[in-house]
């Protein structure tokens, strides 16, 4: 994916499948600490431990129509290239909360694309559900 933006849809679209009805997309941009934070949280049905740890594996998938599960590798993978890291808090019956981190200045961060257009997209696309959207600069 080439840019956060997509990630994002992809995050998304997976808070979907686990039939949140709510979903949250917050990013922070922190100028004084080079820190770039994205933020999606939702509260579909959750992820046990293991199925958390399972969704960092590239050839793991929960759908059943689906032999891998890029998304949220490939979101961990951005992150690593960018001194960063993402973290899964989830439960069952919970939501869950994806948390991924980057140095803001290094230069392979990805860009942000238009996350404004994804949001608007998602918003046309599923108008049952309530997706907040906060961006952040400190």
């Amino acid at each position: 994916m080439q840019d956060l933006s997509l990630h994002i849809l992809d995050i998304v679209e997976n808070a979907l499948s686990a039939d949140a009805g709510k979903i949250s997309v917050r990013i922070t941009q922190d100028i004084s600490r080079d820190l770039l934070v994205l933020e999606i949280t939702d509260d579909g049905e959750g992820m046990d431990r293991e199925s958390a740890r399972k969704a960092l594996d590239p050839f793991y998938t929960s759908k059943l129509k689906k032999k891998v599960g890029l998304g949220i590798p490939l979101l961990a993978q951005a992150a690593r290239e960018a001194e960063g890291r993402l973290t899964i808090d989830s439960g069952p019956g919970s939501g869950t909360r994806i948390q991924a981190t980057f140095r803001l200045s290094h230069p392979d961060r990805k860009p942000l694309g238009d996350i404004e257009g994804t949001i608007r997209l998602l918003r046309i696309t599923h108008p049952e559900i309530e997706l907040e959207y906060a961006s952040i600069q400190e």
